[in-house]
């Protein structure tokens, strides 16, 4: 009963104490929750700029009367052209 009435004083310290942490933990929690709320943001956000990018290469693959390799073999022989003439006019201008 002693030890009991030695801790009545100390009761109002361990109770602001107590609401002081109290305090503490509801605010990181809420800075967890503001955290993760971004976060998922961010990912949304970059998940839906990738799904994007698939549509437009869906769209590129699967559009009829689109021949990659014809249009790779195009650039080529465009650069094989541009080539052959700078190559001609350096030797004309020799």
């Amino acid at each position: 009963m002693g030890e009991l009435a030695l801790l009545i004083p100390l009761a109002p310290f361990l109770l602001g104490g107590f609401a002081i942490w109290t305090r503490h933990q509801s605010r990181m929690h809420e800075a967890q929750i503001r955290s993760t709320a971004e976060n998922a943001a961010q990912y949304a956000s970059h998940t839906a700029e990738l799904e994007e990018r698939l549509r437009v290469l869906e769209r590129i693959i699967t559009d009829k009367g689109y021949d990659v390799a014809t249009q790779i073999e195009a650039l080529r022989d465009a650069r094989r052209t541009e080539a052959l003439l700078d190559s001609r006019e350096s030797e004309a201008r020799r």
